[in-house]
């Protein structure tokens, strides 16, 4: 049962992950001042799907693979979303946004506990 309480955690966290995501997209439109018309690419928009369906995949992963390939996924994709996530946070200081800070800080802070529950997954299960 133990194992199924870390599970359910870390796929709530992708789960928020994407959502945080979708709300950062669509603020994005909502913010004054802040569309210009930019051209998106297809490249372009398919890393903004990947970068939404990757961690809804996560959570489908995290509560139906098992053992160790489980943990090890959860942790590394945990790993690169963080440093992807810091790194969108930082692009978002400049001009600051409090209500973009505040939605891809929080993608840092989940992707981060991610990361953190998949290093401290219950031994015995692994």
């Amino acid at each position: 049962m133990e194992l199924l309480r870390w599970k359910t955690r870390i796929a709530v966290l992708w789960v928020l992950m994407a959502v945080a995501i979708s709300a950062h997209n669509i603020m994005g439109f909502l913010e004054p001042g802040k569309v210009e018309g930019a051209a998106l690419t297809t490249g372009m928009l398919i890393f903004m799907v990947l970068f939404w369906l990757i961690p809804l995949w996560m959570a489908f992963v995290s509560l139906t693979v098992k053992g160790s390939p489980n943990r090890w996924a959860n942790f590394v994709v945990g790993i690169i979303f963080t440093v992807l996530n810091i790194g969108h946070f930082i692009e978002h200081l400049a001009p600051p946004s409090p209500v973009q800070i505040l939605i891809v800080g929080s993608t840092v802070v989940a992707t981060a506990l991610i990361a953190w529950y998949a290093w401290k997954w219950p031994k015995q299960e692994a």
